[in-house]
């Protein structure tokens, strides 16, 4: 009986990796460098004086590493809540409740946006009990916490419910049988177990939250020096009349790709913890 011949000729090897690799050079390599290059243009000096010297531009910085972070957090104790519950029990709804954590994937950002405006602005009842109470959530803060918590609401829970499934709740079972408590269950017997896949889904719900446009661009009201983040600094500064808009975008831009690459340093340096898990 003849050898089944299991490897592909040579040339389509090569055919393909050379496909792959100048599709992913013309989308992803070319532009990285191009903002790189665009950015320290005109010389290191200019670059540090178009993220210090503009006050707009230092708030933007400072307004995203505030936002990320808290709609992270948010993503973080609701993932941790909504894995559990859909990893350990069945229930009615159960199948509901996953296709509503994956909503945000299928819904536009800025669709996302529109609809806080619509629940939050002084035009909803809502919007008009807050702002009477002292509360403003649309062109503030909050509202940009919550339009970019709801775009990352399924990075968490998405990682989580695979690693608890495959985990199981048999060491759960036995420490409450031994007389665990709730917390001491959670902390030394279900976060050892998921601290992989938690941290994975950390970073890719940062990325995200960090370089959300769309449905901050709806609620912030694009505030200059108040509400826009780096994303929206960058398209103001792009638009911006005279020679010193576009090396400042590209300043600012620079940044967020230096943390998007600091991110996929971290995520490459999970994925084998995440798998040995698996």
């Amino acid at each position: 009986m003849a050898e089944v011949k299991r490897s592909d000729p040579a040339f389509v090897r090569y055919a393909l990796t050379g496909l792959t690799y100048g599709i992913v050079g013309t989308l992803v390599a070319i532009p990285l460098v191009a903002v790189f290059h665009y950015a320290f243009s005109r010389g290191l000096g200019a670059f540090w004086s178009n993220l210090v010297h503009n006050a707009d531009t230092r708030h933007a910085i400072f307004l995203t590493m505030v936002v990320a972070p808290v709609a992270v957090a948010l993503n973080v104790v609701f993932g941790i809540a909504a894995a559990w519950a859909i990893a350990r029990f069945r229930f009615p709804g159960r199948g509901l409740l996953i296709t509503l954590i994956d909503i945000p994937f299928s819904v536009s950002p800025v669709v996302a946006g529109l609809l806080f405006v619509l629940i939050f602005g002084v035009n909803a009842p809502l919007g008009e009990w807050l702002k009477d109470h002292g509360y403003k959530v649309i062109f503030a803060p909050p509202g940009l916490v919550l339009a970019t918590a709801f775009v990352t609401f399924p990075f968490v829970a998405r990682e989580l419910i695979p690693v608890m499934e495959a985990v199981g709740p048999e060491e759960e079972l036995a420490a409450r049988s031994l007389g665990a408590s709730g917390w001491q269950l959670f902390w030394r017997v279900t976060l050892p177990n998921i601290k992989w896949g938690l941290l994975y889904g950390v970073i890719l719900c940062n990325a995200r939250a960090m370089g959300e446009f769309g449905a901050v661009y709806v609620v912030s009201g694009r505030i200059g020096g108040q509400t826009d983040t780096i994303p929206i600094q960058v398209q103001k500064l792009f638009d911006t009349p005279g020679e010193n808009g576009i090396p400042a975008a590209f300043a600012l831009a620079s940044v967020l790709t230096l943390l998007a690459l600091v991110t996929l340093v971290a995520k490459v340096l999970i994925e084998p913890r995440l798998r040995e898990k698996e």
